[in-house]
């Protein structure tokens, strides 16, 4: 899954305020803002969310256990 630092990460990736992340993932912006502060526990729906706007948006996950990728982040696809 997905963390609240991959989360602020890629928002600064694409210079997205909380609000922007809220309308394109359908999370409530005060949802956001509780789960990148880490006083949450938000469903797996939820990241998915999260995840799949920015997917949409051009960004990718890297996933910790590759070691091709150097543990967790983000970065544009190619």
């Amino acid at each position: 899954m997905i963390t609240p630092a991959q989360i602020r990460a890629a928002r600064a990736l694409l210079g997205w305020r909380q609000a922007d992340l809220a309308k394109a993932s359908g999370i409530s912006e005060i949802a956001i803002k509780n789960i990148e502060r880490d006083h949450t526990d938000p469903k797996a729906t939820t990241l998915t969310a999260i995840q799949g706007a920015f997917l949409k948006a051009g960004v990718i996950f890297l996933d910790p256990n590759d070691p091709r990728n150097g543990g967790h982040g983000v970065r544009f696809k190619k």
